[in-house]
């Protein structure tokens, strides 16, 4: 068996392969433009092991690895740099590093999308990228109506607030600039649409996307995230790991009888902490318990911290649906006792009556 601990870089890679038959030790540094790496790998016989720290730009290697029949593992790269205190960082030594923890299996590894979940990622990273982008050329055609003395806020995007706006006798380059906007503001919602779309239809053909969309204020996309950003779902012991895995617990800086507790750590997906916020606000206006837990917090604290409670709240719900696998309302609210001896109790949801209060509501 050949194992090998790869040092991986976008245009080149440093390897330390072993051969455990032979015992032979082999350093070598691969470039990727040329094709050496790949020449290289295409010439291994025999079961082949890798190691690799998580990085990105790497998935024509996992293809290749995949297609070659090579065993890939992809480590935590906090992990593998905290159990090398040397002060000494060459791309040899990280890879010798790689190489001998694979060999005495102390390799953190972490679990891996299969590239049919990869790309369906895509899909959904795509979609947002093109909102945010759309959401930017809308706050410039806000902009350009209160220069002119009109602040519809929403109303601006009904159809009569873009007959409003397109009616607006502006100076020629102001003219000019609202008119571009109109445009892509068209062709992003041509997009946006189709892709939409492609995520309801790819919703609808897992079964545990349409369990969670049973949730209110839980649809397609959110789902879709929720089961491949989190995977097999027994990886996670209770609502806590997986919050964590989010980002959605707090940052934490104690010592002896000083606890300091933060703001949420963030040391996760990014993109579901956005989803989870946007979701949870809709959630918790169907909601009664996440409606009250909203108004609750939201009176003793400022908003934002309501918010992100709430979105922590609805994660550990999605958690729970998942692996119950139980739709709503028959979703299991909260746990008792210990991870190893649960007590699950069960809530009969009820629809909640108005709209989660703000901070300055009384």
């Amino acid at each position: 068996m050949k194992i090998i601990g790869c040092d991986f870089h976008p245009s080149c890679q440093q390897i330390a392969m072993v051969d455990t038959e032979t015992g032979e030790v082999t350093e070598r540094r691969l470039s990727h433009a040329d094709g050496e790496a790949k020449r290289f790998y295409e010439s291994l016989t025999g079961p082949v092991l890798v190691g690799v720290e998580s990085s990105g730009n790497m998935r024509w290697f996992q293809r290749l690895l995949a297609r070659l029949g090579h065993e890939l593992r992809i480590g935590d790269a906090t992990a593998i740099r905290a159990s090398n205190p040397r002060k000494q960082k060459t791309d040899k030594r990280d890879a010798q590093h790689i190489l001998q923890l694979l060999l005495e299996k102390r390799f953190p590894s972490i679990w891996i999308p299969s590239m049919g979940e990869l790309d369906l990622r895509q899909l959904l990273k795509h979609r947002h990228t093109l909102v945010q982008m759309r959401t930017r050329v809308k706050n410039q055609l806000q902009h350009i109506a209160m220069n002119e003395g009109f602040q519809k806020k929403r109303k601006l995007w009904t159809k009569e607030g873009m007959e409003f706006l397109q009616s607006l006798n502006l100076d020629v380059w102001t003219k000019r600039r609202r008119d571009d906007l109109l445009k892509i503001l068209e062709e992003f919602n041509g997009h946006i649409q189709q892709l939409s779309q492609a995520a309801e239809q790819e919703a609808e053909k897992w079964p545990l996307v349409r369990l969670l969309m049973t949730h209110p204020g839980v649809g397609p996309i959110l789902a879709l995230a929720t089961v491949l950003t989190l995977g097999d779902i027994q990886r996670f012991e209770r609502g806590k790991k997986v919050a964590s895995y989010v980002g959605l617990i707090p940052s934490e800086d104690s010592s002896g009888t000083r606890r300091r507790m933060g703001a949420i750590s963030k040391q996760g997906n990014s993109f579901m902490r956005f989803l989870l916020v946007q979701a949870g606000m809709a959630a918790a206006r169907k909601d009664a318990e996440l409606g009250r837990f909203y108004k609750r917090l939201a009176h003793k604290k400022h908003h934002g911290v309501a918010k992100v409670a709430v979105a922590r709240k609805l994660l550990v719900r999605l958690y729970w649906m998942l692996r119950t696998n139980m739709p709503y309302p028959e979703v299991v609210v909260r746990m008792r006792g210990s991870s190893s001896h649960p007590v699950a109790q069960k809530a009969k949801a009820e629809p909640l009556s108005g709209h989660p209060a703000s901070r300055n509501q009384k």
